[in-house]
């Protein structure tokens, strides 16, 4: 089983910057994939970005550009560093990762954090 735990969600006025951690814990051998998506009031959970293994790269459109998103395969963490924040980046942040079979590359599981609240206000 793995765990994933977030932290550094807080209000931030428009145009501000936040940096978002997550930290991976238990069956830590066959994560794959990482990512953030977050969730808005009203709105449906959309994948904000994502990353491999090997540290291939995907955004959202909306966040392309201001949004980087790392990690560090020793600590077992994965980074979303927000620059140029806007309201409609108000949302739940979750933690995402995937687990991996060994010599097959499938997806046998898929884990979320509990997320953590960031607040784009003036």
């Amino acid at each position: 089983q793995v765990q994933l735990v977030e932290s550094g969600g807080e209000l931030v006025q428009p145009g501000g910057s936040l940096r978002l951690s997550c930290a991976a814990s238990g069956s830590i051998f066959g994560i794959g994939t990482m990512g953030w998506y977050r969730q808005a009031p009203g709105k449906q959970r959309e994948l904000v970005a994502t990353i491999t293994s090997d540290r291939r790269t995907n955004y959202a459109d909306s966040v392309k550009g201001r949004f980087t998103i790392s990690r560090d395969n020793v600590k077992h963490m994965v980074y979303l560093e927000m620059h140029s924040l806007n309201p409609g980046d108000t949302a739940v942040y979750y933690c995402y990762a995937n687990t991996i079979a060994t010599m097959t590359h499938e997806v046998i599981k898929n884990t979320w954090g509990q997320g953590t609240q960031v607040t784009v206000s003036s």
